[in-house]
C-alpha cells in the first residue's frame, strides 16, 4: 500500500455512506456536496450529545470516554468514536493516568433503528480495529446504539466482519484515486437520501438525457 499523509486518510464515517450507497459516499467525500433533511439533522443532535468530550466519566472499573479520535495507519482511515467504553480488564490496554489494564468498548449512536445492511457494524468494526491498532489490544465486541429503541444491540467483531472492512475501505481508496463517482443504482433507500435531488437517481431509469428533458420539461422536444 502507498503510504499517505495523515491528513490524507480515508474518513472513518464514509464506510457506513459506502456500504450504504456507493454514490452516495463519492458525493460527499470526493465532491464534497452535501444537503440536510430530518434524518440527518435527527442524527446530528444525536452525535453532538454523544460526541460531548468534557463528558469523560469514571464509574467503578468502567471509564467512559466520548468523542475520541482514533487511527490507523495500517487501513490509511481516521476519524471519531461516539463513545469509547474501558473496561478493568487484564486483557486490556495500559492508560495514562490510570492502573491497571483497560479493555476498549466502542459503542456508535445512531438514529432510528437497526438496518437490514450491516453498514452500521462495518463502521463499528472499523472503530474497533483502529483501537486495536492505536492501543495494542483485541477488541471481540461493540454495540450499536439506536435512537428510536433507545436500547444497545451488541455486535461481534469477528473475522468475517473484518474482512469485509479492509474490502471495502480497498475499493475506496481505489475510487478516491482516481475520482470517480459511481452511477446511481435506483433502490428503497434512495427516498430517506438527503442527497436525491442532487444525485437524481431517477436519471438512472431513463433510457437518455434526452429522454428525461422529454418527459420533465415540456415544449423541449423540438429542441432536441
Amino acid at each position: 500500500m502507498t503510504a499517505l499523509p495523515e491528513d490524507e486518510y480515508l474518513a472513518l464515517s464514509g464506510l457506513q455512506h459506502f456500504a450504504f450507497c456507493r454514490r452516495q459516499w463519492a458525493m460527499i467525500h470526493i465532491e464534497q456536496q452535501w444537503a440536510e433533511n430530518l434524518r440527518t439533522v435527527e442524527g446530528d443532535l444525536l452525535h453532538r450529545r454523544a460526541h460531548d468530550e468534557n463528558q469523560t466519566e469514571s464509574r467503578g472499573d468502567t471509564l467512559i470516554v466520548r468523542g475520541l479520535r482514533v487511527v490507523s495507519h495500517r487501513l490509511q482511515v481516521q476519524g471519531v468514536c461516539d463513545v469509547v467504553e474501558f473496561h478493568r480488564d487484564p486483557a486490556g490496554a495500559a492508560l495514562a493516568d490510570r492502573e491497571g489494564k483497560w479493555l476498549p468498548y466502542p459503542v456508535e449512536y445512531k438514529r432510528g433503528r437497526p438496518k437490514a445492511n450491516d453498514a452500521d457494524e462495518l463502521q463499528l468494526c472499523a472503530q474497533a480495529m483502529c483501537l486495536e491498532e492505536m492501543l495494542l489490544c483485541s477488541i471481540p465486541e461493540g454495540s450499536l446504539f439506536y435512537g428510536e429503541p433507545r436500547r444497545r444491540t451488541r455486535v461481534a467483531l469477528d473475522a468475517a466482519l473484518r474482512e469485509r472492512v479492509e474490502a471495502m475501505l480497498a475499493e475506496m481508496r481505489t475510487l478516491y484515486a482516481r475520482g470517480h463517482t459511481p452511477k446511481a443504482r435506483p433502490g428503497k433507500g434512495c427516498a430517506a437520501c438527503s442527497l436525491k435531488e442532487l444525485c437524481l437517481p431517477r436519471l438512472a431509469k431513463n433510457q437518455s438525457p434526452a429522454a428525461y428533458l422529454r418527459a420533465h420539461l415540456p415544449g423541449k422536444e423540438d429542441e432536441l
